[in-house]
């Protein structure tokens, strides 16, 4: 533990530019079109490495990889991939293995989600964000780990949330896949823990002012927003950065994280399970602006 920063937190918080490394690495970064997964591309970018790119659009990845190259990348991949289809994982690994013949980092950003009370939400809607956020990040770790174990060393750090410690309101299909994917990553560490230099991680933004909630409407038609305190994505990236090479497990983005983890551990259930449906409407949810000219 390193006693002057024991929660971790410093790489964050602190605003420090990205300096270009000594030894670039292949990163491989999904959920590259936009918010933290757009953000940490060009922080990997700054620092000089050969990135490759993975989401579903390729017009947005393709204009991601041109800013990268402008960042400082010594290269850009540009792989559009379903992460939640096996074959396309195994295809995009393959395409990668092909340019590069290695993957040093995996950066696994990829995420969405939706609102409303479970029962109204659909059963597509419900499928297609534990698809995405839980089964895609099983597949992409089950096809990245073979050639880490191989390589014997590498990286992979995965992104979840905050809602993977705590449970809030109409958001459960999210709140599930979160859930999921903590417990994902802890069985990945425990399955490799024969290979020292197989780092397995997991980082946990809290609140990130993203483009996730642009379009999110609940049931209510009402518009969603990240409930304050908020962070930038592009601090969740220097954490998402700072965590390659690091012995640490999970990492918060910020100390608030931890406060509200305790009021969801230690706070009687009964008391927290109604405070937390009205604290969460007043601090993330406005109502739906009507047409004036209706």
């Amino acid at each position: 533990m390193n006693l002057l920063d024991p929660f971790g937190l410093l790489a964050g918080a602190l605003p420090l530019p990205a300096r270009p490394v000594d030894d670039p690495r292949v990163v491989l970064v999904t959920g590259a079109t936009s918010g933290i997964g757009e953000a940490t591309a060009l922080r990997a970018a700054a620092e000089g490495h050969d990135l490759v790119l993975v989401a579903r659009r390729e017009e947005k990845l393709q204009e991601v990889a041109r800013a990268c190259d402008e960042a400082g990348a010594a290269s850009t991949q540009v792989v559009p991939t379903d992460l939640s289809d096996d074959d396309e994982v195994a295809a995009m690994v393959a395409t990668v293995l092909e340019r590069h013949e290695r993957i040093d980092t995996v950066l696994h950003c990829a995420g969405v989600v939706s609102y409303g009370r479970t029962e109204d939400t659909s059963a597509a809607d419900f499928a297609d964000v534990v698809s995405t956020n839980l089964l895609g990040t099983a597949c992409v770790a089950r096809h990245v780990l073979p050639v880490l174990r191989r390589q014997r060393r590498g990286d992979l750090v995965v992104v979840g949330s905050l809602l993977g410690y705590i449970a809030v309101p109409e958001m459960t299909p999210y709140v599930v896949s979160k859930w999921g994917v903590r417990a994902l990553v802890r069985q990945l560490r425990i399955e490799n823990v024969d290979l020292p230099h197989v780092r397995i991680s997991h980082v946990s933004p809290g609140s990130v002012d993203t483009p996730i909630y642009d379009n999110a409407l609940d049931s209510a038609g009402a518009v969603n927003t990240p409930p304050p305190p908020t962070i930038s994505p592009e601090r969740v990236a220097r954490v998402v950065l700072a965590q390659v090479g690091s012995r640490r497990a999970t990492r918060q983005t910020a100390l608030s994280n931890y406060g509200l983890m305790a009021v969801f551990t230690m706070a009687p259930a009964a008391a927290y399970d109604r405070l937390v449906g009205p604290l969460f409407h007043v601090a993330s949810r406005r109502k739906q602006p009507q047409d004036s000219t209706a």
